[in-house]
């Protein structure tokens, strides 16, 4: 049986039953996050939950809301 295109970049399958599910994952990204991010993810996370869900599987939530809150922070002082 010939790979698929998801199988020849790295990726791979749990089987379940009769069905094959990727095994994805979101990457980790470790950047404190403070009141300021936290404050922004849930404004986002309840009135702009496509941007929220489109910076989280792209993996670059983390790093937007530690922007966020370096420049509040920046403002604040």
């Amino acid at each position: 049986m010939e790979k698929s295109l998801f199988e020849q970049i790295g990726g791979s399958y749990t089987q379940a039953g009769d069905y094959l599910l990727p095994n994805l994952t979101v990457p980790e990204e470790q950047k404190d996050i403070g009141i300021w991010g936290q404050r922004h993810a849930r404004y986002l996370k309840q009135y702009h939950k496509i941007l929220y869900y489109n910076l989280l599987t792209r993996g670059k939530l983390n790093a937007h809301l530690a922007e966020i809150d370096r420049q509040a922070e920046d403002m604040l002082s």
